[in-house]
Parts: structure tokens; sequence; C-alpha cells
């Protein structure tokens, strides 16, 4: 592709765009900022203002790297007040912190009930965790890969990934459990028999 293969390019883009495009959709929640981040991503390879350097890893890596980063920098210009990193995850709890509070819904990637509450509780986590869990679960990313992608040690990746996890079933319970009767109702038939 350096060297001016537009079918190299093709080849390149045809492999890395889809599961870019799912990473930024995922982990900013707009599907127009996660098309922008990825033709940015792209523009920044044809005019190699991105550095990848093979001997400091794979290429899938260094891509998700700049799509995070990229993400990262729209937020902070977006929400300056939002620290995206911390020294310690065991500080204080945070997973509440909302980056959009009512992300924009993605029927082309995500078009059933069940995916887009998975997708609304992805959104509800904090950015730091949100990422762990997008590179582990969806995109089968080794513990050692994510390290390098989000600059943490391995040690962070496991206790981020855990947390977010956990979290993660929290937040899902609280959605498809059904909705608790009405005080003073009574749902046993033997009680409404009684009564009449």
């Amino acid at each position: 592709m350096r060297q001016g293969s537009a079918a190299a390019f093709e080849a390149l883009y045809r492999r890395h765009q889809a599961p870019l495009y799912r990473f930024s959709l995922l982990r900013c929640g707009s599907p127009d900022t996660a098309a922008d981040i990825v033709q940015e991503i792209f523009m920044g390879l044809l005019t190699d203002s991105f550095k990848f350097d093979p001997l400091r890893g794979v290429l899938q890596g260094f891509l998700f790297g700049v799509a995070r980063n990229l993400v990262l920098k729209r937020e902070e210009a977006q929400y300056r007040f939002v620290s995206t990193s911390r020294a310690d995850d065991d500080d204080a709890d945070y997973e509440d912190a909302v980056i959009d509070p009512e992300p924009q819904p993605s029927q082309r990637l995500l078009d059933r009930e069940q995916a887009e509450t998975v997708r609304r509780a992805l959104q509800r986590l904090a950015p730091h965790y949100r990422d762990v869990v997008i590179l582990y679960e969806m995109h089968d990313l080794s513990y050692v890969e994510i390290a390098q992608i989000c600059n943490i040690d391995i040690g962070t990746v496991r206790s981020r990934l855990s947390r977010a996890r956990a979290r993660l079933v929290e937040l899902l319970q609280a959605d498809f459990m059904p909705a608790a009767a009405p005080a003073g109702t009574h749902t046993n038939p033997h009680h409404q028999e009684a009564r009449s």
C-alpha cells in the first residue's frame, strides 16, 4: 500500500473497516462519529500520517489503538470535565459516568431489541471499562493486545474486564427484570377468588 498499490489499500480496507466501525460505534454510540473515525483512520494510512511500525506489534492492534485515541480526542473536546484515564482503578467507582446520555441507535448494526439493550448498557459503562469489554468480548483480542492498545498493564486489563462484566450484569439484570407489581395489588389468583 505504501508503494501506491490501490489493490493493497482496498484489501486493507475490506479486512479492517467493519471491526473498526463496530468498535468505534460501540465505544462512542454515534454512527456518524464512528464513520468519521474510520474514514480518518484510512485517510491517515493513505497519507502515511499514522506511522505503523510492524516491529512494535500487529496492524490490527495499531488500528484499534488509533480508533480509541480518536474517540478519546473527540470526548475530551466535548466533555473536558470527564477524566478518561485513572492511575488506579480502586480509587473510586464511577461506572455510572455517562459520556453520551442518549446515544443514537444504530439500526444497521444492532437491529434487535436485546442487542440494543446490551448496547445501551455498554454506553453506561465508564469509558475505560467500555474499551476492554469491546476489545475482549467482541473482537477476541488478548489481554496483551488490549494492554498495548490502551497503554495499561495486563493486571489492569484483567481488573477492568472483571469490573466491567460485573457492572454489565447488574445493568442487564435491571433492564430485563420484569417490573414489580404496584403495591396493594395481588397477583395470586387464589387471593382474587377469596375476595369475590
